[in-house]
């Protein structure tokens, strides 16, 4: 895992270093899956504030780490912004079709929920 050299610099974990296991378990998490839903739709990177999550904002900041310590997303400091991006080509090259697959059942399952 890359360590932190500074308090605006996070510590993430290598491609090599990134496990199954801790993908699935950050992707289990409804609150996580959204954050990912909404990463994916933007192809981009998004702001910490960008997200609303109907829970407190120590819950969101415990969310985001564990999908930045399992290897989901990379976290970076822009000026004042944490910002955030999928890891979208280290988690494709590790899990071929994964990611992409997780993301359709959860719009299948959106749709299915809500009728729409």
């Amino acid at each position: 895992m890359t360590t932190a050299t500074s308090s605006r610099e996070l510590a993430h974990p290598e491609r090599d270093e990134i496990r199954l296991e801790a993908v699935l378990h950050a992707l289990s998490d409804p609150m996580r899956l959204q954050v990912v839903r909404e990463l994916a739709e933007a192809q981009g990177e998004l702001s910490c504030s960008y997200f609303d999550l109907p829970v407190t904002k120590s819950t969101t900041t415990h969310h985001f780490r564990v999908l930045r310590e399992s290897g989901v997303i990379r976290q970076v400091y822009r000026g004042t912004a944490k910002m955030n991006g999928l890891r979208r080509e280290d988690l494709a090259a590790l899990f071929p079709g994964l990611l992409d697959s997780v993301l359709d059942a959860a719009a299948r399952q959106e749709r299915r929920l809500t009728g729409s």
